[in-house]
């Protein structure tokens, strides 16, 4: 069994995507696990807040298997592949870690960790004390660095 952990974003109709994505998510993984939503500005653009949050979870599919069905959970949401790298999204869901691999292919463990809080965050928040496999650091480590990332203002609002 592979740990994984996955980066839900949305910054349209966000609470009623991020939970179908999860839902979803729990139809396709084992031991489903979810950080506290983060809000934050968009990048890169002009556009609404985004909702963003961690999941964790298990699974026995292979790195190409799990972005497959990322892929098509996003497709089964709406997602416009049309649209530039940094717009607006109906949902955006991205393998950030598969267990400890490094592969530069499929850009594992995702370099988002290091440059954006609304993806460390998250992973600190469900893994503290997971050592990112580059960095020889724990995510909680990572985290205090925080203001030195992108996007830095953030709200934490509670998924209950």
């Amino acid at each position: 069994m592979n740990e994984i952990h996955i980066n839900i974003g949305s910054n349209q109709n966000r609470r009623h995507n991020i939970t179908q994505a999860i839902e979803a998510l729990k139809m396709n993984f084992f031991n489903v696990v979810c950080s506290d939503i983060f809000e934050s500005a968009a990048v890169g653009f002009k556009g609404m807040d985004f909702y963003n949050m961690g999941v964790n979870a298990d699974t026995d599919l292979s790195i190409a298997d799990v972005l497959s069905v990322l892929h098509t959970i996003e497709n089964n949401q709406g997602r416009d592949r049309s649209q530039p790298k940094f717009s607006s999204r109906q949902i955006d869901l991205d393998l950030v870690l598969y267990d400890k691999v490094i592969d530069e292919n499929n850009n594992l463990p995702r370099n988002d960790i290091l440059k954006y809080n609304f993806v460390l965050l998250p992973l600190a928040q469900l893994s503290p004390q997971s050592v990112h496999p580059i960095e020889n650091k724990t995510y909680k480590q990572l985290s205090a660095t925080v203001k030195q990332l992108k996007s830095y203002n953030i709200k934490t609002l509670k998924t209950s």
